[in-house]
């Protein structure tokens, strides 16, 4: 089942052509990438996508309805977790934004702290943790909206490589049992190739989508070499 279709989708300021003719779909249960440098348009696309900013040509559906504001949990790159809650009070945002009670509220984001593997840190304040936890509690908050696509603007990108690593496996293993749909934007070619099941690579100025990978790797041969591969193509169509 298609998630996200996106159609023909053009975008500019004054004077600013931003977006040119963008076509992408995200299916139920994948994990997909737009990968790009900056300043192509990407998080212009995202904030189209979550009804921020308003769409002058084309066409976006969520689940075939072009009714899509308000259907989408949306992750920006800052955590933006707020300060002076704990980490159980940040996560009940999303529900008490919904008008659930506060204590229906604490006993489904207790729930769902287990399953995200952070219970233990639940009366943490944000400043007690370390950057890769503050990315774990603010996607399991994003989570917490339970909207039918989750988009990504570069979530690991401030992380160091080792921390990096765990939270792709993390973030994986979650997805596949939460089933999750995601699209994700990354500049990291090599983030991408080891979280997506398909990447859009967007260049040039206005950002066009150029090309659209499908990522299979085979069990039988090198992971590594498998992925060495897919960037050397990557590079190849970025010109780099």
């Amino acid at each position: 089942m298609t998630v996200l279709s996106i159609k023909n989708l053009t975008y500019s300021y004054p004077n600013n052509d931003i977006l040119k003719n963008i076509n992408i779909h995200v299916n139920s249960g994948e994990i997909v990438s737009i990968l790009g440098g900056s300043g192509i348009g990407k998080t212009t696309l995202f904030n189209l996508i979550a009804g921020i900013i308003e769409l002058s040509q084309g066409e976006i559906a969520i689940e075939n309805n072009t009714n899509f504001k308000g259907k989408v949990s949306y992750m920006l790159q800052k955590d933006l977790l707020l300060e002076h809650k704990t980490v159980i009070g940040n996560i009940i945002l999303p529900l008490l934004i919904k008008k659930i009670k506060k204590k229906e509220a604490e006993k489904e984001a207790i729930e769902n702290l287990k399953l995200f593997n952070l219970y233990e840190y639940k009366d943490k304040y944000p400043s007690e943790l370390s950057g890769g936890m503050r990315q774990r509690v603010a996607l399991l908050r994003t989570y917490m909206f339970k909207q039918k696509l989750f988009l990504l603007d570069e979530p690991f990108s401030a992380l160091d490589a080792i921390t990096k690593i765990s939270l792709h496996s993390w973030f994986l293993d979650i997805s596949r049992t939460l089933n999750l749909t995601t699209l994700l934007i990354t500049h990291d070619i090599d983030e991408a190739i080891e979280l997506s099941n398909r990447i859009y690579i967007i260049k040039n100025k206005p950002g066009e989508i150029v090309s659209e990978l499908t990522i299979n790797l085979d069990k039988t041969k090198d992971k590594d070499e498998q992925k060495l591969q897919y960037k050397k193509e990557i590079l190849n169509i970025l010109g780099l």
